[in-house]
């Protein structure tokens, strides 16, 4: 593969890596929105949204699952950096591989799993009280957002291993 082959592909990842971040900071912006007006309503006019606390709940689980994805590309999660700190640059790397490795397990593993919530809560006909909406689409946004995270972190491990220098940009910055 040429550098300018290299580069492309790079760049391809990178915007697909943008597309999550901005889908995961969109649901972020629904849910505020929804959770806004919800309580506007039933706090001037005494009225709420039908549903509204259902499909809050549910945008609620969606955008954790999508915030997952770009938190674990990023590596922005919440870390325990004690051992990390004190060892060496080569012994922070294989740590980080290891703990990116485990990440990527578990975050599989609870993909594979969600499918099979998605698809039982679909052939259940499960449905929201007031509005009788099907629950399962919101199932399938929230394994979507799984899925993605599976495959960011996959990409992450990927840098991590042969390309360490690609994720220089998004390593912690210290606080002066």
């Amino acid at each position: 593969m040429t550098t300018v082959d290299s580069a492309y592909s790079r760049r391809r990842g990178d915007r697909f890596i943008q597309t999550i971040e901005w889908l995961a900071a969109i649901f972020v912006a629904i849910v505020t929105i929804d959770t806004f007006v919800s309580v506007l309503l039933r706090y001037f006019f005494a009225w709420q949204i039908p549903d509204s606390f259902d499909v809050g709940r549910m945008l609620l689980g969606i955008l954790i699952f999508w915030g997952i994805a770009a938190t674990s590309f990023r590596g922005t999660h919440i870390t325990v950096d004690l051992v990390w700190s004190i060892v060496g640059p080569r012994w922070k790397r294989y740590i980080d591989v290891f703990a990116t490795l485990v990440l990527l397990f578990v975050i599989a593993v609870h993909t594979l799993t969600l499918v099979d919530k998605v698809v039982s809560t679909y052939h259940d006909n499960v449905e929201t009280f007031d509005l009788h909406l099907p629950i399962w689409p919101f199932f399938a946004v929230a394994w979507l957002g799984d899925f993605a995270a599976v495959l960011l972190i996959a990409v992450r491990t990927y840098r991590l291993i042969f390309h360490p220098e690609m994720l220089t940009e998004f390593k912690k910055q210290p606080v002066e």
